[in-house]
């Protein structure tokens, strides 16, 4: 199947959605990001100047979408975090936007409903864990948030006791059991 678009271009179908992910903080730094297409974006500096005018362009804006140097970018903002997934500019927004709400609120369970910047950085390990899990190489991996977090989890005690599986519980009362009869 061939999709067209309105000037009548021919698009073949692909998995490769996602051409980047990123998180800036309240002043355009980067903290964490992704690019999964060479082609576009190709340097650090191409990237830093690309996540600088995306963010010049977004922190005041009250939308959640925005074409930028011919690429679609959907964002959301929280206290001092900006959430950036970047798709081509004939990519279907809903989908970058069900793939900003997974990283959203696989972010917001990791670090239990706190998404600010410090905290952020304290878990940084996880949250880059959750990038992978969400999108490897462009294409959209898993977009439900519990499982995402269920993956990319380093310890059980930074999810919740509710979030946890039986026998992540059973092992974590284990390890608590065992230290509490070595001391």
């Amino acid at each position: 199947m061939v999709y067209t678009t309105m000037e009548g271009a021919l698009f073949e179908p692909t998995l490769y959605i996602v051409k980047g992910m990123c998180i800036l903080d309240n002043d355009g730094n980067r903290i964490l990001a992704k690019y999964y297409d060479k082609n576009v974006l190709p340097t650090a500096k191409e990237q830093k100047a690309f996540e600088k005018n995306l963010f010049n362009k977004t922190h005041r804006a009250n939308a959640e979408i925005i074409i930028l140097d011919g690429m679609t970018c959907v964002y959301k903002s929280n206290v001092d975090l900006f959430f950036y997934v970047i798709g081509s500019s004939h990519e279907n927004e809903l989908i970058l936007q069900s793939v900003l709400n997974a990283l959203y609120e696989s972010v917001s369970i990791l670090l239990r409903r706190n998404v600010e910047k410090r905290i952020l950085m304290d878990s940084l390990d996880a949250v880059m864990l959750a990038f992978d899990e969400i999108c490897d190489g462009g294409i959209i991996l898993d977009s439900d948030p519990t499982s995402i977090v269920g993956r990319a989890a380093l310890r059980t005690e930074d999810v919740p006791l509710g979030e946890q599986t039986v026998v992540q519980v059973l092992q974590s009362a284990k390890e608590q059991l065992k230290w509490s009869l070595l001391k």
